[in-house]
């Protein structure tokens, strides 16, 4: 199981967060490096390397739904198929 970081940063007088060394070797991030920043609804906030990609791994199983089985290439190709002769 993966443990989560932690970091408490100060907010400066201009409104500006110094990210601590660990946190930036975290992201991969090196100095004059960019960061993307994604303001969540819930009021949390995401940092991720400026132009990062998602790795083809992470989608793994992203269309699962519970009580469905997974379709093989084959099924999948027929649905395809159905699907183009209406």
């Amino acid at each position: 199981m993966r443990r989560a970081m932690r970091a408490e940063l100060t907010v400066t007088a201009k409104g500006q967060v110094t990210l601590r060394q660990a946190v930036l070797d975290h992201l991969g991030v090196k100095p004059g490096g960019r960061v993307d920043v994604e303001l969540l609804p819930d009021g949390r906030v995401e940092l991720r390397p400026a132009g990062a990609r998602a790795d083809v791994a992470d989608l793994r199983g992203a269309l699962r739904r519970v009580g469905q089985r997974p379709l093989s290439l084959e099924e999948m190709q027929s649905a395809i198929e159905e699907a183009g002769e209406r």
